[in-house]
This record gives structure tokens, C-alpha cells and sequence, in this order.
């Protein structure tokens, strides 16, 4: 029997012919064209459908792109433990020294100064190496040629080690390209990064804004301060804790290709912990401690070809639907849990699905399992919010406290219940229990332990910061559909076209609208958090009453965000983290300068 990737089965002469399309697209992508190209060559219409060419696909106009993609070969779940990632060691000191001004002369592609290394002198340095590695995702496929990143210490993986920081411990990283040359790429990626480190408060050359891209030979140092925000400006000398972060993660920005070099593998987390966010459940919050019981997840579905690689298909023109599910770059892993509480650092990581978690017990599938979410992206919420599900979009964090005394002896699944067909977004049909993708297999044991711990239903953790604050301008962003690629405001990213500036030290209020009910956009803006004031005017959700990074954009929708600019100059995106959809074209460029900023309220 034959099947495509939505599991309906089809004829054998129907699965050659997906099969045939599917490796010539392959061939068009391997030339390295970006979505812009095919639409010049003819191979994509206006309208954004891949043309009904012979040989290219044989339902170019369906409506739901997976309908037409041949169904990845059949593996196992819950055969392999899951990965815990190592944490990322640094180096004892860096040659060249890094410098405030960019150290061309030695081979790094920075252009533009340090704003803050001598206000923040680094403590640690790490020497990153991006480079091309071997990995097997599961025993019932060929080992994959990956990209993932090295620290020179002998972690080298994909995705990347964690590295696990300090509030007000300056570090520098050196990225540094060795990525081979793109005959080598496996059939899809470019040589060519930008690192961005998702979340963070960070400098303007430090961000890994999308196109400062730099190809392999070359390094980037990008120091990261580490400091709460408002430390030079609201709150001078020490920031606020109120805005302090503790998920956060790294993952390849370059414009055009964010959405192919994610995709293999070029993702890792990073960590910050304060005086009260610890990592000891025996000091500040008494959160589960790290890392034995504080377990980072990185969530990613994929697409295999019918000889078993990692396939992807620029032609799936919403975004990219996989069809076999990862944790950590393992295919549906189990990981053996004793009866306590843990917490789980919970990331989407695309290219394009959007994911509801529940957990499911098989044996008792009508039963009723909760657990507390505890931060919504980054940051701690004010206190635990007790929920049977969380959803999550593209980019999107979410920490979580399971107590696994309830399951003590059990088996239970992480599941994702939320339908999705195409990469436009979810239908928001919820499915039964155990319809869903099954993810993840949590083997408890029967044995008490301690548990040192809090109750979550006890905590509290930081303060809101206040919102009422007179906004400088109210700026408002419509995210639509044009010409086949996806436009803010009726353009697409261009690196040259500053499209506003804010002024430093000034409040600002945004309008994200979506005026279509085609698809959703999981829209990400760098340096500042924001706070959600409204959706549709009616308040947020209690889980989204919080600081976030990336504010999911459905259907029909009017969202209201407050934000308050502080400390760095210079430039910063705007984008869609649907991945596909940033690289063609949702992304915009804008700056922070130190007066005489615009008022330009539809940029």
C-alpha cells in the first residue's frame, strides 16, 4: 500500500509520480533559487501556485500541498531515549582578541562596532563552529547529513548544546563558518549565516540581524551583555527584574534561507538564570533544578524522501509540513521520568506547525490530565497557570512543571491533538485523545523520590511591568498575501529599505492585523518584548498576560501590542516566523536612533 503525507492512501502510479516530482524540485532547490527566482522564472504563478508543469508536481493546485507529497518511509516510535543536550563549555581565551571595532584584517565579517563590550566586558568566551555533521535521527533511517554547531570542547551537535548563562556575566561568542561549499549541501541550505540569538536583549551587531550573513572562511564575534533591560536608561546600574528572561534560543537568521538552514539543524538553546530563577530547587523559586529535572525540547517535524534522507520542498508553497516528529533531532524518543515534579523548556521550532500539547494516557484516554505552564516564551509567567493544554507557534516557548506522582508506574504520551493540513496555519479542531501526533513516550517510575521542589499552585513569581504609559506613535501592520509572497503592508523585505525608525527611550503601541482567513502568522520582533494589550480589543488570555516575543496572528485578527524601547541603537527586523513565509518576503527592517525618530504610523 501507498500513502502521501497526510496518511490517506493512494495508487501506486500516484506515489511514482509524487516520488519523480519531488526529487526534480529537489534538483531546482539544490541550485540554490530562492522562492523570488521561481517566480521569475515562471516556475511559480502571482497567485503563489507552483505552475501545473509535467514533472513538477502532479496536484500543483491543490489546496493542501502535503496532499501531494509521497508519505516519509515508516519508523518506529519510542525505541530511542531522548537526547539531552549537552551544555556548551567555553574556552579559555580567544585569538585573535576580539576587538570593539570588526577585526577584518584577521577574517571577521562584523561591519559595524561593539556598542557595549567595554561597558560589559565579556567573562566567558565560546569558540562556535558551524559545520556539517553526521547524526542518525532513528535506526530505521540512514544516518543524515546535518548542519549543527561545535564548541570546540567536544560538543558538537544538532541542534546545538545548550549553553546555560548568568545574569550580569557578560559572554562573546565566535561564530565561526565552516560549512561546506554548497555541491556539499545535501540537496538544500546556503553556506552563508547569521546567527540570531532569539530573545535576547541584545546589540544591534550582536542580534545576528538577517542580513549580516557571512559565508564559510569567515568569523562573527557577537558579545551578548547578558543584562536586564532598562540598564541604561529606566533603570540605571541594574535593570528590571520584572523583565528578566530564562528561555531563550539560538538559530540561523540569513535572509532568503532562515527557513533551510533551521531546518537542518542549525538551532540550540540558551539559558539565563538570576538570584531567584536559579537552576537549584533549593535556592530563590525553588524551580526544578538543572539540568537533571529542567529539560530543554526542541520540537521540529520533517520530511524524508523515499530513500529514507531529509528532504525540503520550497514548492510547499503555505509552509512545510513534515510528516515524522523530533525531540532534540530524535524521532519520537521516550524519556524514563521518576514520580516528582520536572520542568520542560518547550520550543516550536518550525518550519511551519503549529502544536497543541496534551498529555495522554492510552489506557485511560478520557481522562482529564493537567499540568502548570509556568512562562510563555521567555519569561516567567506572574504565577503558574494550571491548564489541561498549551498551543504553541512557530518560534514560540513555553515552560512547563509536570508532576509525574500522578503517573506513578504509568505510561504516558505527550500528544498534539491540534489538526493542521497545510502550512497556512491550524483548523483549530482539537482532535480526540490518541488521534493525534503522538511525540513523546514518558516512562514513569513506581518508586517515591524526593522532591525539593515548589508546589506551583504556591509560587508567584515576577511583576507585569506597568503599561500605562502614553505611547510616542501607535504604528499599524497589516500581514496579507501579494503576488504570491506574503507582504507587510504591501511590501516585501528589502536590506536597504529602512521602513521606520523608533526613538530610543520612547513607548511605542503596534496593531498586528491579519485581514485574511487564509492563513496565520506567528509574528517575531526583535530587541524589545512586548505585552499583548488587546486581541480583537477584548484582553488576552491569563496565559498570555505576560512579556512575549512572538504573539501568534489568527485569522481575522486585530492585536494590540505595548512596547518600551531602551539602551541599543541601530537594526532590528520585523517578521513572520512561519519560516517559509519570512524568507518570501514577510520581514521588514527598522531602526532605533537617538532622537528624531519618524511617526510613520503605516510603514
Amino acid at each position: 500500500m501507498f500513502f502521501n503525507a497526510l496518511g490517506e492512501r493512494i495508487s501506486r502510479a500516484s506515489y511514482r509520480e509524487m516520488v519523480a516530482a519531488a526529487k526534480n524540485r529537489r534538483e531546482l532547490i539544490a541550485a540554490q533559487f530562492s522562492r523570488r527566482d521561481m517566480l521569475k522564472m515562471g516556475l511559480i504563478t502571482s497567485a503563489g501556485f507552483l505552475v501545473p508543469m509535467g514533472g513538477l508536481s502532479s496536484r500543483a493546485r491543490s489546496r493542501v500541498p502535503v496532499a501531494g507529497q509521497a508519505a516519509s518511509p515508516a519508523v518506529r516510535s519510542f525505541i530511542e531515549a531522548l537526547p539531552i543536550l549537552p551544555i556548551g563549555q567555553p574556552v579559555p581565551s580567544l585569538n585573535p582578541v576580539p576587538t570593539v571595532q570588526p577585526n577584518t584584517a584577521a577574517g571577521e565579517a562584523r561591519t559595524r562596532p561593539h556598542q557595549a563590550l567595554t561597558i560589559f566586558p565579556p567573562r566567558d568566551f565560546f569558540l562556535i563552529t558551524q559545520r556539517a555533521l553526521q547524526v542518525s535521527m532513528s535506526p530505521d533511517l540512514p544516518t543524515q547529513t546535518v548542519w549543527g554547531f561545535d564548541d570546540n570542547n567536544g560538543n558538537a551537535t544538532s541542534p546545538g548544546p545548550t549553553f546555560a548563562n548568568t545574569y550580569n556575566r557578560a559572554n562573546l561568542f565566535r561564530q565561526v563558518n565552516k560549512l561546506p561549499p554548497a555541491s556539499q549541501n545535501g540537496g538544500f541550505g546556503i553556506p552563508e549565516i547569521s546567527t540570531h540569538l532569539h530573545n535576547a536583549h541584545a546589540p544591534s551587531e550582536s542580534d545576528g540581524f538577517p542580513c549580516d550573513f557571512f559565508p564559510a572562511g569567515q568569523f562573527y564575534d557577537q558579545h551578548h551583555p547578558n543584562v536586564l533591560a532598562g540598564i541604561l536608561s529606566t533603570n540605571p546600574g541594574t535593570g528590571d527584574i520584572n523583565e528578566a528572561l530564562s528561555t531563550l534560543w539560538y538559530h540561523d537568521h540569513r535572509v532568503d534561507f532562515t527557513s533551510q538552514n533551521t531546518y537542518k539543524g542549525l538551532v540550540g538553546f540558551y539559558l539565563l538564570f538570576n538570584q531567584f530563577d536559579t537552576g537549584s530547587e533549593a535556592t530563590g523559586f525553588h524551580l526544578p533544578s538543572f539540568p537533571q529535572f529542567d529539560i530543554p525540547m526542541a520540537f521540529a517535524d520533517k520530511v524524508f524522501d523515499d530513500s529514507g534522507n531529509l528532504a525540503f520542498d520550497l514548492f510547499s508553497l503555505d509552509g512545510i509540513l513534515g510528516d515524522t516528529f523530533l525531540i532534540n533531532g530524535k524521532v519520537q524518543p521516550f524519556l524514563q521520568v521518576e514520580p516528582r515534579r520536572y520542568r520542560f523548556r518547550w520550543l516550536d521550532t518550525g518550519p511551519s506547525r503549529f502544536y497543541e500539547f496534551y498529555l495522554t494516557d492510552l489506557n485511560n484516554p478520557s481522562s482529564v490530565n493537567s499540568y502548570w505552564h509556568i512562562a510563555n516564551d521567555g519569561n516567567l509567567l506572574p504565577k503558574p497557570v494550571q491548564v489541561q493544554s498549551v498551543r504553541l507557534g512557530v518560534a514560540e516557548r513555553c515552560d512547563v512543571i509536570i508532576d509525574f506522582s500522578q503517573f506513578a508506574g504509568k505510561t504516558i504520551y505527550l500528544e498534539n491533538r491540534l489538526e493542521q493540513l497545510d502550512g497556512r496555519g491550524p483548523t483549530g479542531n482539537i482532535l480526540p485523545a490518541g488521534s493525534g501526533n503522538l511525540l513523546l513516550q514518558f516512562q514513569v517510575s513506581g518508586t517515591p523520590v524526593p522532591d525539593g521542589s515548589a508546589n506551583p499552585a504556591n509560587q508567584r513569581f515576577y511583576s507585569l511591568p506597568s503599561t500605562n504609559v502614553p505611547p510616542r506613535v501607535t504604528r499599524t501592520f497589516h500581514f496579507d498575501r501579494l503576488n504570491g509572497q506574503w507582504s507587510i503592508n504591501g511590501q516585501f523585505m528589502d536590506c536597504n529599505n529602512i521602513r521606520f525608525t523608533i526613538q530610543q527611550n520612547s513607548v511605542e503601541n503596534w496593531i498586528l492585523t491579519n485581514l485574511t482567513g487564509d492563513w496565520q502568522h506567528p509574528i517575531h520582533i526583535h530587541l524589545e518584548e512586548h505585552q499583548i494589550l488587546s486581541r480583537n480589543d477584548a484582553p488576552p488570555p491569563l496565559v498570555e498576560k505576560s512579556r512575549k516575543d512572538v504573539t501568534r496572528l489568527q485569522h481575522n485578527e486585530r492585536v494590540k501590542l505595548f512596547f518600551r524601547f531602551r539602551d541599543w541603537l541601530g537594526r532590528y527586523p520585523l517578521h513572520c516566523h512561519n519560516v517559509v513565509h519570512e524568507d518570501h518576503a514577510m520581514m521588514l527592517r527598522w531602526e532605533v536612533v537617538p532622537s528624531g525618530a519618524d511617526t510613520n504610523r503605516t510603514p
